[in-house]
């Protein structure tokens, strides 16, 4: 990449970057967060406005084979620091490792609580057979809900994955953000699993990236038509639920969360979407091939199955990632100064964007400058999964392929 036209796209580069740092919702600062516990040398505290009332929360879990993951999850809801009444309602989605066994020994044997807090209600159910039109996630939910509207009247459901451990707190944090904001839904992205090697160079790119596509500052804004939520953690007023038509309304979504949020932005409900530091997934992608999957799994569905879209993600990918750190390799090795400098400046952009993320996970810095080959593995799998959709392979997961489902 020499010349003129190399240093024309060296400067586009640049360019996009600075936009995207000055009006893109101020997306790179990843400063939307929930309150978290402070930590003092002592035990977690939490400082918050208490409320007069404690709503009723139902938490629905969704679970299909979640036997390892359950031990450790399922505790941190049943041992939750909630004033109000809570209860919770695990779906067993067909699983085959013994999940709803291990769910009902677990409530069993949790101490009672120390604090004078209601009794931790936990029913599982067995889930009916899938029918056409629905992914298994969001029947599994529905199922859920329609359990818990002909038990109580819950004024929240809090829809969360079965590999969350959630903080003692995070149910009375959601539930007082919501009320106070009078928000009606309230979603925490919580801080995922980053352990592996591949999980250190691939998962916080991956919130990254989430952040970039929906900033997060104009999804709070009632008054911005942008809406997204995170799956593994979201609170939703019942009232709200109804408004929308239930989760039917959106029961062929295989984004199932980012159309939950535009279900009820669309229809004048205000939500706030965050992230998490104290509740945590404890999903383990350890090899390439397991992150490769969950991206591929819904890539192309987030580009409405378009192939323009698709074209135009990969060569734009190219331009914002790939160019700058191409344009400084070229520039140096040509002596080419001018080049060598603006392909410099926007690596520099670049890495500084990312470097709030790195941070927030806790990363080597070195990080910050691989994201240009971070972003080719990503358009890498997103092309794959415009290619497992076009062989019929679908989005699959947890055995099951939605190659037919529409967003």
């Amino acid at each position: 990449m020499t010349g003129e036209l190399g240093l024309a796209l060296a400067a586009l580069s640049s360019l996009i970057w600075i936009i995207l740092l000055v009006g893109r919702g101020q997306f790179w600062q990843a400063d939307q967060k929930l309150e978290s516990p402070e930590i003092q040398g002592k035990a977690k505290q939490w400082k918050s406005h208490k409320l007069k009332k404690y709503p009723a929360v139902c938490v629905v879990i969704p679970a299909r084979n979640e036997v390892d993951m359950l031990p450790t999850t399922l505790p941190s809801l049943l041992n939750q620091d909630y004033p109000g009444i809570m209860s919770i309602i695990l779906v067993d989605d067909h699983s085959t490792d013994g999940t709803a066994a291990i769910a009902k020994a677990l409530a069993r044997s949790q101490p009672k609580s120390q604090q004078p807090l209601p009794d931790r209600q936990l029913s599982v159910i067995s889930g009916e057979p899938l029918p056409n039109g629905w992914t298994g996630k969001l029947w599994a939910i529905a199922q859920g809900i329609c359990q818990a509207q002909s038990q109580s009247s819950p004024d929240y459901f809090l829809l969360t994955d079965a590999d969350i451990q959630h903080d003692p707190q995070n149910i009375s944090r959601l539930v007082t953000k919501a009320e106070q904001d009078k928000l009606d839904l309230v979603s925490l992205m919580v801080q995922l699993r980053c352990q592996s090697f591949w999980e250190q160079l691939l998962i916080p790119a991956f919130v990254f990236f989430f952040q970039k596509l929906y900033p997060f500052r104009w999804v709070n804004d009632p008054a911005h038509s942008m809406a997204a939520a995170a799956g593994g953690c979201i609170l939703i007023r019942s009232t709200m639920l109804s408004q929308i038509g239930g989760i039917q309304a959106i029961r062929q979504a295989l984004i199932d969360d980012c159309a939950l949020a535009k279900a009820v932005k669309t229809n004048g409900g205000r939500i706030w979407l965050g992230l998490g530091d104290s509740t945590q997934s404890l999903r383990a992608y350890p090899s390439l091939m397991s992150i490769w999957n969950m991206v591929a799994r819904t890539a192309f569905t987030q580009l409405n199955y378009s192939l323009g879209l698709l074209l135009g993600t990969a060569l734009g990918m190219i331009l914002i990632y790939g160019v700058p750190m191409i344009s400084m390799i070229v520039g140096l090795l040509t002596q080419n100064w001018s080049l060598a400098i603006v392909g410099l400046l926007g690596w520099i952009l670049m890495s500084w964007s990312y470097l709030p993320t790195i941070q927030l996970y806790r990363c080597s810095l070195i990080l910050t400058f691989c994201l240009p080959m971070i972003a080719l593995l990503y358009t890498l799998m997103t092309l794959d999964s415009a290619l497992r959709h076009w062989r019929g392979h679908g989005g699959v997961w947890k055995g099951r392929s939605y190659s037919a489902v529409i967003d």
